[in-house]
């Protein structure tokens, strides 16, 4: 009986030894012409034998490699086309996959999101108990969302590894709905009561003492229509703002000749130019031909900014319009620049200038037929289009308001 540490040696031997022969036997029987199947059964049977087992298992290798590979394939196939935003993570909480509705909906923030203190504990949770857990959470920038998170542990790995599904549920168009139809309410009411007891007044008038004065009813009339209008200025923006808040939240998927935009609106301000004797110039070389965007929004973005420059612009005075290449934050932009020579804004009223009805001068903005939400309206659509709104004023001098927009790496389309 051999020692125990001769056994490996001698296997190994046995089984090289074996190899060999089959090897010298396979190529006899190619020399003989003789199928590899049909080795004669009478010349020492086992080597062939062993020939065709051997063949049949690397041919079921094969199969089930094959097999195993589809199945990775259908099982990414099916991940990627989820409408909900899917995350896969494996056993060291590495991403795995994401499909497509999270690179949409979160671009490059992914590992952000999963570091984010509430839902790093629900995966931990669901790691630790191989467990199903939720989570809701809100996130800041660039814009705030709503997320409502489903963390699956699947207890069995997938073919690449992954072990835990985070599914992402963007609650924020739900909630901004809530909340659209609340606001409409109280300041629709907030802000008709004025024009709307005006209305109420004159006509009570027209009714009464004023019924046989043609001229009270003429100067009447006038003030009537004007507020009139004034009312139904005030339900146009306040129901574009709710619309514009409502996809806050969704990056804009279409893209816009800025430059375009901006000469077909100025030409539409010639006339109230030449009744203020003002003069407009635009220098828009430095934007790039397409830019991500709706064109509809960031329209009523360069009208109310070029409404306000003339509106409240000096008499007979210049207002610009200017584009520059501007980085911010490390990201590549464009900043369209509108300024006017008028009385400029105090100081104290520049962070509130934004606010839904802010006016620094109430007297003056509802003279001039302004509604207090053309800023907010703009601070919502450059939120929805990844951008920023900067204002900078000197009382007496200027007031300049500075659009930012992101534009896309590459070459421009």
């Amino acid at each position: 009986m051999p020692l125990p540490w001769l056994v490996a040696p001698l296997l190994g031997v046995m089984v090289l030894g074996a190899v060999a022969m089959a090897v010298v036997l396979r190529r006899i029987a190619a020399a003989l012409g003789l199928a590899p199947g049909l080795w004669p059964p009478g010349l020492w049977p086992w080597p062939g034998r062993l020939l065709d087992q051997a063949r049949r298992l690397r041919r079921v290798g094969s199969e089930q490699a094959a097999a195993l590979a589809r199945l990775v394939q259908a099982g990414a196939i099916i991940i990627e086309r989820l409408p909900d935003p899917l995350i896969v993570l494996d056993a060291a909480r590495t991403v795995r996959q994401a499909n497509d509705a999270a690179r949409a909906a979160f671009g490059e923030d992914i590992a952000a999101v999963l570091r984010h203190p509430v839902l790093r504990a629900a995966i931990e949770r669901a790691y630790a108990g191989r467990t199903t857990e939720t989570a809701t959470f809100s996130l800041p920038v660039p814009i705030e969302r709503n997320i409502r998170a489903r963390v699956v542990h699947l207890l069995q790995e997938l073919p690449d590894g992954g072990i835990v599904i985070v599914v992402l549920g963007d609650r924020s168009r739900e909630q901004a709905v809530e909340r659209m139809r609340a606001d409409f309410v109280a300041n629709a009411s907030h802000e008709l009561r004025t024009p709307l007891a005006s209305l109420i007044g004159f006509i009570e008038t027209l009714q009464g003492p004023a019924a046989d004065d043609a001229e009270a009813q003429r100067r009447f009339l006038a003030i009537m229509a004007e507020q009139a209008q004034r009312m139904n200025r005030l339900i146009d923006d306040l129901l574009s703002l709710s619309r514009i808040e409502v996809v806050e939240h969704q990056p804009p998927e279409g893209a816009v000749d800025l430059a375009m935009l901006v000469r077909g609106i100025a030409e539409s301000f010639e006339l109230r130019l030449e009744a203020r004797h003002m003069r407009l110039t635009l220098d828009l070389a430095a934007l790039p031909r397409r830019l991500p965007g709706d064109a509809d929004q960031l329209a009523q973005v360069i009208q109310n900014l070029l409404d306000n420059a003339v509106k409240y612009g000096r008499e007979g005075g210049l207002v610009s319009v200017t584009a520059r290449a501007e980085s911010r934050a490390g990201r590549a932009g464009v900043a369209l620049i509108f300024e006017d020579d008028g009385l400029g804004i105090p100081r104290a009223d520049l962070p509130r200038l934004t606010e839904r009805f802010y006016r620094v001068d109430r007297g003056r903005s509802r003279a001039a037929g302004g509604t207090g939400l053309g800023l907010a309206i703009v601070k919502h659509v450059l939120n929805r289009h990844r951008g920023a709104l900067t204002i900078a004023s000197e009382e007496g001098k200027f007031s300049r308001f500075t659009v930012w927009l992101p534009t896309p790496p590459g070459p421009e389309s």
